[in-house]
């Protein structure tokens, strides 16, 4: 193969495949990036004239195969995503393996790559065998697989295909999760069905149980001295970072306010943060607090959410829900203090940092546990 073979075979792949788009659009793209990163890797590795265009021959080939959307970052994705996924062919369906066979030309198809294709693939670390691997190709499209494949770590990835199979996630919320660090939250363990139960329902909420975390990490502040910092500056803080706060609550949650005030009585009251929950539809009254929980802090937020349930609650919504966050807590006192508005009233604890490694595994063990 030299550069001018690596060209047109790219050139082919793409017309010949864009064909198909029609009966199989994500397939059809997997399988055209996966052949194009192949072709990519090959010349690399055995090009004849490799040597001549060195470390620009991506910038080089974007140019002359003309092809809409496959500039040089993309045909490096296309790379990348062969090495990551070497045995992507092998997970076809006998059927899929003969129309993928048809349909492209013997000089297309190298022997090596018929190999690939026919091949019975092994069971990967005891856990995915012939039929996990169809799911993988059959069911993530490629927009997906150019975010896996941005993960280095395989099991991480791993269990992002698996959530992506099991939920059917789209790729905002795919990123949503990446970026909340859904698999550092909950890990790995060898009982995969809770962990996913736990984080599908936070997906696709059904009750106000489901949209809450035990955990919350405000790392995007970059908050240097947490134990200084007053409850005015955090709020103020999550406000200016309100999108990246958002994406941390989780899918659902639409601003509505700050300090948004009450008139009880001839007092006025001002409930620190107030969002709507389009899939729950009800309010979510926030409170923050820089220290550890304390009864008096669940007192005052069963006033709000029964002046919303009075005053504001308009025809369609479901009663509000709040969301103490505390810096600590003392689960046992949490209990008796919020024992009669525990399916309305949660506590969670945030974090101004990222935990460390042993803090992550520590917390993976409390949320399987399931411990508040």
């Amino acid at each position: 193969m030299d550069f001018k073979s690596l060209v047109k075979l790219i050139n082919e792949a793409h017309n010949t495949l864009q064909q198909q788009a029609s009966k199989a659009v994500n397939i059809s793209l997997t399988l055209r990036n996966w052949l194009i990163g192949f072709y990519i890797v090959e010349f690399e590795q055995h090009g004849k004239d490799r040597a001549k265009y060195g470390v620009d021959l991506l910038g080089k080939l974007a140019a002359s195969i003309s092809i809409k959307g496959l500039t040089s970052p993309e045909l490096s994705r296309c790379r990348q995503f062969y090495k990551i996924y070497p045995h992507i062919l092998g997970a076809l369906t006998q059927e899929s393996k003969n129309n993928f066979i048809q349909i492209l030309s013997e000089n297309m198809l190298p022997k090596r790559i018929l190999g690939t294709v026919s091949q019975e693939l092994e069971t990967i670390d005891g856990t995915k065998g012939q039929s996990d691997l169809q799911n993988i190709i059959h069911k993530i499209p490629y927009s997906h697989f150019a975010e896996l494949i941005k993960i280095d770590d395989d099991t991480k990835r791993k269990y992002y295909e698996l959530l992506i199979i099991k939920t059917n996630l789209s790729v905002r919320e795919l990123k949503r999760q990446i970026s909340t660090l859904s698999y550092e939250r909950l890990g790995i363990s060898k009982n995969k069905t809770k962990a996913l139960e736990q984080v599908t329902r936070k997906i696709t909420p059904g009750i106000p149980q489901d949209v809450i975390k035990s955990h919350y990490f405000f790392e995007f502040l970059n908050v240097n001295k947490p134990d200084l910092i007053e409850e005015t500056e955090l709020e103020q803080a999550l406000t200016d970072h309100l999108q990246t706060f958002i994406i941390e609550l989780g899918n659902g949650f639409c601003f509505e306010g700050r300090q948004k005030r009450i008139l009880i009585g001839d007092e006025y009251f001002f409930v620190d943060l107030v969002f709507y929950h389009r899939i729950l539809k009800c309010h979510v009254l926030i409170e923050l607090k820089v220290d550890s929980f304390s009864h008096a802090h669940a007192a005052q937020l069963v006033t709000y959410l029964n002046y919303y349930k009075s005053n504001i609650l308009e025809k369609g919504d479901n009663p509000p829900i709040g969301i103490l966050l505390v810096t600590d807590k003392n689960k046992t006192l949490v209990e008796y203090a919020t024992a009669n508005d525990k399916d309305r009233l949660f506590v969670s604890k945030y974090k101004l940092n990222l935990p460390s490694v042993e803090e992550l595994k520590e917390f993976i063990e409390n949320e399987l546990r399931g411990e508040r």
